[in-house]
């Protein structure tokens, strides 16, 4: 027989040829169904499962069969069968044949099994060929008096040039030629725009049919494939956009060429509606003859078809290879290069173990049966060899595959664990056994096993789609957005701790009146959020409303200078102009509009100037005073601004001017006038001193300075001084109650206990008795037990405090104190030991309140013992070597002293602006007795010496640690003629 009479004729066959969206497949089917048998091939297990299904709605299940290599649904007498092309029978005596996709003929791994099926099978009564127009010269050269009915494409096709990734128009496929690349793309969609469906060929058909069906139904708008989708799915795609042009086609990379260009861009449009493609990632724009081309479908036609030989010589191993080696004796075909089961045979028949069997025309041929396995793993062709050699010893020596060693590899698929790229590593593995399964006779119980793998494979592939879409899909953004896309109402529900739920899907926080997204950016993060602001609207009035009725006790406010309602920021405070009435800026989304937001910002505002009349009550009525007049008016508006602490020196001329009418006046709103403050005690409670340092810091943009907030906790534990920190802003010190004084800062009411203490030691008379602990000569004192308990404070922390108000030391021993002492009592004692350690400087408790100093005692009559106790006592070995330490006699400082000690101790100016307080200026109360620094002067180093001159005006008016609050009486010019002259003079002369 000539090679040439083993080609059918062409008389009966019909070449319906076109591009895509003709409606070529959907013709076959309502043809195969006009007759009362028919089988049609399809170049896809995945299309072959789509056509069954349209087929089963058609004629029923029970009339159609399905069968591919790794699955077979073949009820009794089925009169229909849908197959894949290499399931298809070699023979057949159906009335129908249906070839689809014949193009693939040409295709270089594949292409000789469609050429077999397109010269050697034949319908009954009809053979459709089914394809691109590029076939006609082909299919009439090889095939004499085959019809050619060409379909026009039922929509247009346009080019829309280049676009990025994440702005391709939704309904969009983007096509890449790599796992990796679809797998990028994919992840990309996802951040961006909601989530895409992934195809690849590499997935199981169960897994495909279910990205596909979540993109077919809305729950993605985007598509990342291969160019499997190029192969008759039927898919709603707008618009086209390759990634990549090139693609490995099993023996090199290279660009894909027109025809297949069009036949993956031709997947865009459906029916009537018009599609586009383009470019996108890093692929050139296309050329315009390339689209050209495209658009009007005008490609160069297949000239050579891929051919192998169907007359196999069995009788010998040798001879089998050389009759698949053998040459076409037509023109038209090209001897196809080996393909998957040739390579196998090839390493196979070089296997020692293979070749002592395959001595029969009957094991060859089950050899060759057994090549066929198809290679799902994608390894190498040496690994799949073995896996053939193994299952073809079992065969050729126990007549079916061993059973135990199936079971053993199926165990090792059967787990859902792992990822994408684990899970679809079994789903091949799975298939491999799938299709040893589906083999007739060689398995003895193949039904059994055909469950088995397909109930592990469906698992398998199941598990594969829900890792791909946990990956590749934000669920909640994609059924925002197709209920969007439906203008429907979205449902939405709040938690009790404000997780908001739309649809089902957690979206984000409520925090007040402010959505937050849980997740997510680009597009559809604006997307999610724009369908959870649209059904949070009715939430935000309802939230308005409560707010505004709300009563105080719901809304704080907080350090930060947010405004709480129930634990959540609605609003914040800015700065004003005036300190005590700050600007309120609402925490609140746009969806809180018009009458709604006035009303829940009035009543933040009421809420906001409530609390701070009510915190700061005292400042707050001082501030509102309508009985202050005149001078004590401008003392209350100082005060107020300076948030209720003056240090005395700096309004001294208004003190000393205010008449006992009007300090009453300022002193029923609960002003004290201190020695060194002028201040209002209610405020340095934790409560007003926190809110006072807020307003303070809106008012100085002081939120963020160092210090801000770190002193109200020690105020709150009744600290009475605290070690000072060089980087605070010395401010926070004053508003949280605390006068600044060097290395250590006071509370202000205690450097007033301070000043109590400490007027009595500079009143004292010298002879006088008793004398009070720590006077000394009725100008200076010396630091007592008292003065360090009740500053919580050191010997050493005393000499730091007193040099900081302005006191200055004169350094005395200890003897000459004694001396001094006993003589003022009208005594003598016995000089101090060497070793005797002053008591005013001893190391002092700060909690010992009541307790003398060490080593001192007073006695009946006035005078003063030190005798130092057995733990004061040094060894008697050591005392000569010990120095005894100076008395610090402390005496007001005069101003040119002070101003010297304010270099370090004061506080300075800035800008010609005062920052706080120069320290070293002492300011007594109300019927204080009058010290003089000038007097003290007079007196320096003479013991029990008396006054002997007044100080003059001008030293009166310089003192710093005067002790009265009353002004100073001015002197006026006496009348030479007047009898007080005349008295004055007649005094003069006595004293003469």
């Amino acid at each position: 027989m000539s090679f040439q009479s083993m080609i059918l004729s062409g008389r009966g066959v019909t070449a319906v040829l076109g591009p895509t969206n003709t409606g070529k497949t959907h013709y076959a089917i309502d043809r195969m169904i006009a007759h009362d048998s028919g089988v049609i091939g399809l170049p896809l297990r995945l299309l072959a499962r789509e056509v069954y299904t349209r087929l089963v709605e058609k004629v029923g299940h029970h009339n159609v069969a399905l069968i591919t290599g790794e699955e077979k649904i073949a009820p009794h007498r089925a009169r229909y069968s849908v197959c894949t092309v290499e399931a298809m029978p070699r023979e057949t005596t159906a009335s129908f044949v249906a070839i689809d996709e014949v193009q693939l003929a040409g295709d270089l791994e594949r292409g000789h099994i469609f050429t077999d099926r397109i010269l050697h099978l034949r319908g009954r009564g009809e053979t459709l060929l089914l394809g691109a127009a590029t076939m006609r010269p082909i299919l009439e050269h090889l095939l004499p008096g085959i019809t050619v009915v060409e379909r026009p494409r039922m929509s247009q096709l346009l080019y829309a040039g280049t676009r990025k990734i994440t702005r391709l128009p939704n309904r969009s496929a983007i096509v890449a030629f790599s796992a990796d690349e679809v797998y990028a793309i994919a992840e990309l969609i996802r951040r961006q725009r909601g989530g895409a469906a992934v195809v690849l060929g590499a997935l199981s058909p169960r897994t495909r049919n279910a990205q596909v069906a979540l993109y077919q139904e809305g729950d993605v708008d985007y598509l990342v494939a291969t160019d499997a989708i190029g192969m008759g799915l039927n898919l709603d795609v707008d618009h086209v956009a390759f990634a990549q042009d090139r693609k490995f086609d099993g023996y090199q990379y290279r660009n894909l060429n027109p025809a297949e260009l069009a036949q993956i861009a031709g997947r865009a449009g459906r029916h009537i509606r018009d599609g586009s493609f383009g470019a996108t990632g890093r692929v050139d724009p296309f050329e315009d003859e390339l689209v050209q081309r495209i658009e009007s479908h005008e490609f160069d036609p297949v000239r050579v078809l891929q051919w192998r030989s169907k007359a196999l010589d069995f009788s010998s191993l040798k001879a089998l290879k050389m009759s698949l080696e053998a040459a076409p004796a037509v023109s038209g075909l090209a001897r196809a290069l080996p393909a998957v089961d040739q390579q196998a045979l090839e390493h196979l028949s070089r296997y020692p173990e293979v070749m002592d069997v395959a001595t029969t025309a009957e094991r060859v041929e089950k050899l060759w049966e057994a090549c066929a396995l198809p290679d799902y793993r994608r390894i190498t062709p040496a690994q799949h060899a073995d896996l053939i050699s193994t299952i073809y010893t079992d065969l050729v020596r126990d007549g079916r595959v061993n059973e135990d060693f199936m079971a053993e590899q199926v165990r090792r698929a059967d787990h859902t664990d792992g990822e994408i790229d684990t899970l679809s590593a079994r789903i091949a593995q799975i298939r491999t056994w799938t299709y040893v399964s589906n083999r007739p006779g060689w398995l003895a119980d193949p039904t059994h096993w055909q469950e088995k793998t397909r109930e592990i494979e469906d698992r398998l592939s199941d598990a594969l789609h829900e890792r791909l879409t946990k990956r590749f899909v934000d669920r909640r953004t994609s059924v925002l957005m197709k209920r969007l896309r439906e203008n429907a109402m979205l449902e939405a529900e709040i938690s009790v701790n404000g997780d908001v739920f739309v649809e089902g899907h957690h979206v984000g926080q409520l925090t007040g009146f402010r959505f937050t997204l849980a997740a997510g950016e680009g597009a559809d993060a604006k997307a999610v959020q724009g369908a959870a602001q649209k059904a949070l609207a009715l939430e935000f009035e309802a939230r308005a409303a409560r707010l505004h009725a709300a009563g105080n006790n719901d809304l704080a406010l907080s350090s930060e200078g947010l405004v709480r309602w129930l634990g959540d920021p609605v609003a914040r405070l800015a700065a004003s102009d005036h300190v005590m009435r700050p600007r309120v800026i609402l925490l609140a989304d746009e969806q809180l509009q018009a009458n709604a937001r006035e009303h829940v910002l009035a009543r933040i505002e009421r809420f906001v100037n409530y609390h701070i009349s009510t915190v700061l009550k005292p400042l707050d009525d001082i501030s509102r005073a309508e009985d202050l007049e005149g001078l004590a008016k401008g003392l209350a508006f100082q005060l107020v601004e300076n948030l209720g602490v003056l240090f005395r020196r700096d309004v001294t001329e208004e003190v000393k001017s205010l008449d006992q009418e009007s300090r009453a006046s300022i002193r029923k709103y609960g002003v004290r006038f201190g020695a060194y403050h002028i201040f209002l005690p209610a405020l340095l409670k934790p409560a007003p001193a926190e809110l006072i340092t807020l307003l303070w810091a809106l008012k100085n943009d002081g939120l963020d300075k160092p210090g801000y907030g770190e002193l109200i906790p020690m105020l709150a534990a009744g600290r009475t001084s605290v070690v000072t920190d060089p980087s605070f802003e010395r401010t926070f010190y004053r508003l949280a109650g605390f006068r600044y004084l060097g290395k250590r800062a006071v509370r202000i009411d205690i450097l007033e206990r301070l000043a109590d203490l400490i007027r009595p030691l500079l009143q004292w008379t010298p002879g006088s008795a008793p004398r009070p602990e720590g006077a000394y000569d009725g100008r200076r004192f010396t630091a007592t037990t008292s003065m360090l308990s009740i500053l919580g404070a050191t010997a050493d922390d005393m000499e730091e405090i007193l040099k900081g108000l302005g006191y200055r030391a004169d350094v005395v021993t200890a003897e000459e104190a004694a001396a001094f002492l006993a003589s003022q009592a009208g005594a003598t004692v016995e000089p101090a030991p060497a070793t005797e350690t002053a008591p005013e400087l001893a190391d002092v408790d700060p909690e010992a309140a009541t307790t003398e100093a060490a080593g001192q005692a007073s006695g009946e009559d006035g005078a003063v013992t030190a005798e130092p106790t057995a733990e004061e006592a040094p060894p008697a070995e050591t005392e000569a070597s010990v120095e005894p330490k100076p008395v610090l006699l402390w005496r007001p400082g005069t101003r040119q002293e002070n101003q010297r000690g304010g270099r370090h101790h004061g506080d300075q100016r800035r800008g010609g602006k005062r920052q706080g307080e120069r320290h070293g200026q002492a300011e007594g109360r109300d019927g204080g007795r009058k010290g003089t620094p000038a007097r003290a002067k007079a007196q320096e180093g003479k013991p029990g010496g008396q006054r002997k001159e007044r100080p003059d005006r001008h030293e009166r008016h310089d003192r710093g640690g005067k002790f009265d609050s009353r002004p100073q009486r001015k002197e006026k010019p006496i009348d030479p003629d007047s009898p007080f002259a005349k008295l004055a003079a007649l005094k003069e002369q006595l004293k003469k």
